[in-house]
């Protein structure tokens, strides 16, 4: 019964007359930085795509960039030409590039194109094939085992008749994880079921997968199991990629200087309150997330994006095994059909912006509203039910004139108890939040600096300083999303960091260098330190690994 608001949108979709279209360029940091450097090199809103809404589409990438090349001159240093050849190889299909063509493939039939182990080049069939391998080794300074991860796949993606794209993404991996992720989370961070490796590692399996056509010109479809973000910030606190692939389905259209964004997602409700009543080898409750997502370019600096989401658990005791069609309409204000239907789902707001301001220099934000009372703001009380997040954030590409040398800084505030219910619909994917790691009830500090001195070299420093108010045992103080506000500590008097206050200071240095087309060798340093009076939360750990990744990002565990 649950399957059926997918497939009903599907086959109706599928009516509609297919354009050529493309796929995603998977979700990485460093892509994703580069793609936004040379927007705010320019000074202008790229007019191709929209920041806000990741990931972006190959042909689209391609398009924007070569629009630069003809006509700005922001590709000047070596390592920028460097880049813009590599999303040329990345996306040759697109770009045409001469320079994707290997000089010396393997074994003649291997590698002719530098991105690609294998593929296909036809009129009706487009098909590209690539391993996937990250495996590494590393010593945290609280254990005495190596940190180890191990991980084997293949990437494909592809087209049929340039209408039709598929893309398909499975690994197999081994992991034995830092001290501090084991002690901050439910499972491993990202990921969903998992299996014991070893004594103290994990065994996992993760499949990412998806179709996609334009219905027309100016709409896409896509419909699979993959990750989502929403923002222009190193984190969002609208809809992050913290939490595990789920099932989405998505239409997004791109019209004059608007992009209107509708998803669906079916999520996992693993967590105590959603599981009550559950035993085991039985499945776990279905949750869903109804989300809309619209923004304007306004002149040739601004954008500006409002959105709105619902989550909601058709087996909850107040919904009792409906699934509410009206959430599927993709023009629909949530808010009022969740009160028209006398439900208690859980529904959020928001709006973020972009603004680059002057030629190499950015600034963004996102404010979320998840519940608030206006009287009750104004009474300055600390009413549990204020419950909102706000984001403010600058970029600074080639920081005092010196190519490739960017900065970062970012701050993030969240209210307590913001994301959390009481009925099973808390704003959270398997156990794991879907905005912010670190949940609710935090502030938090974000600088990153990113210096690319030679073409193939990325060095990259991240200082993350938070605080965050912990719960002791049988307390609420509201930084735990997944427990059920009706146990929260007071109705008032609540603020930001309340409970057990836990400082975190997060250090990280990392050094990557491309050995071959998406081929890194990777070295790291991370030091954290957390203080807190609940001694679980009070420790110090040192981390240093060395890495060789290919076709994959690095994992990290940056909370």
């Amino acid at each position: 019964m649950m399957k059926k608001p997918f497939l009903a949108i599907l086959a109706l979709i599928l009516t509609f007359q297919a354009e050529a279209q493309s796929t995603n360029i998977p979700l990485n940091d460093d892509v994703y930085h580069w793609l936004s450097r040379y927007e705010i090199k320019t000074g202008r809103i790229a007019p191709e795509w929209f920041t806000a809404v990741r990931t972006i589409k190959r042909d689209q990438a391609i398009t924007y960039l070569d629009s630069l090349q003809a006509r700005d001159q922001v590709f000047g240093s070596q390592a920028d030409q460097f880049n813009y050849a590599y999303f040329q190889n990345d996306s040759w299909e697109w770009s045409k590039a001469e320079s994707s063509n290997s000089k010396k493939p393997f074994l003649k039939r291997l590698y002719r194109k530098k991105a690609d182990m294998a593929y296909v080049d036809e009129p009706a069939f487009d098909l590209h094939i690539s391993p996937v391998l990250n495996v590494g080794a590393g010593k945290d300074s609280r254990l005495d085992e190596t940190l180890t991860i191990n991980t084997r796949g293949v990437e494909i993606r592809g087209m049929i008749d340039k209408k039709i794209g598929f893309y398909t993404f499975v690994t197999d991996n081994q992991l034995i994880l830092p001290s501090y992720v084991k002690e901050n989370y439910f499972s491993v961070p990202h990921e969903g079921f998992v299996k014991d490796y070893k004594t103290t590692g994990f065994d996992f399996f993760q499949a990412r997968a998806y179709i996609d056509f334009n219905i027309t010109k100016h709409i896409y479809f896509q419909f699979g199991h993959d990750r989502t973000f929403i923002g222009n910030g190193y984190r969002s606190l609208i809809f992050s990629d913290n939490s595990p692939p789920n099932l989405f389905l998505r239409v997004n259209a791109k019209v004059w200087k608007i992009n209107y964004l509708f998803q669906l997602n079916r999520l996992t409700a693993n967590d105590p309150v959603a599981l009550a009543g559950t035993t085991k080898g039985q499945r776990y409750l279905d949750r869903y997330m109804a989300f809309h997502h619209a923004s304007i370019n306004i002149g040739k600096k601004f954008n500006l994006g409002i959105f709105e989401s619902i989550v909601f658990t058709p087996d909850d005791p107040v919904n009792r095994g409906t699934f509410d069609l009206s959430y599927l309409n993709p023009v629909i204000f949530y808010r009022a059909i969740e009160q028209q239907f006398g439900s208690s789902d859980n529904a959020l707001l928001g709006l973020d912006f972009k603004w680059n301001a002057f030629k190499g220099i950015s600034f963004y934000g996102q404010a979320l509203l998840d519940e608030f009372v206006i009287a009750e703001i104004k009474a300055g009380k600390g009413w549990w039910g204020n419950k909102y997040a706000f984001q403010l954030g600058g970029k600074y590409i080639d920081v005092a004139g010196i190519s490739n040398l960017d900065l970062q800084l970012e701050f993030n505030t969240v209210r307590p108890y913001t994301y959390s219910h009481n009925t099973g619909s808390s704003y959270s994917n398997y156990s794991q939040p879907l905005a912010h790691p670190l949940g609710s009830n935090f502030n938090e500090l974000v600088a990153i600096v990113r210096y690319q001195p030679l073409p193939k070299l990325n060095l990259t420093a991240k200082m993350i300083m938070a605080t965050v108010g912990r719960d002791g045992t049988n307390e609420n103080y509201g930084s735990n999303v997944l427990k059920d506000y009706t146990t929260r500590k007071a109705d008032y008097g609540n603020f930001i960091g309340q409970g057990h206050k836990n400082d975190i200071t997060f250090l990280d240095a990392s050094a990557s260098y491309m050995l071959k087309h998406n081929v890194f060798l990777e070295l790291r340093q991370t030091i954290r330190k957390s203080e807190c009076d609940l001694a679980f939360y009070n420790t110090n750990t040192s981390l240093t690994s060395l890495g060789l990744r290919w076709n994959i990002p690095s994992r990290t565990y940056e909370f």
